[in-house]
């Protein structure tokens, strides 16, 4: 297991049943970015990530 997995189980605890907009999914990415800087390249990444998911070339 690894350590992010721990964050990503509260998540899904937390707010899984919960139905947001990938609108709304950006805007927190954009908000915790602003808040901790530090972290904007594997947001950037993680947010690439899941843009191109149904791309046949990757």
């Amino acid at each position: 297991m690894y350590f992010t997995d721990r964050g990503i189980e509260e998540l899904e605890q937390r707010r899984g049943e919960e139905e947001v907009s990938l609108a709304w999914v950006a805007e927190q990415l954009r908000t915790f970015t602003d808040l901790h800087p530090e972290f904007e390249t594997p947001v950037e990444r993680l947010a690439t990530w899941l843009a191109r998911l149904d791309d046949e070339d990757e």
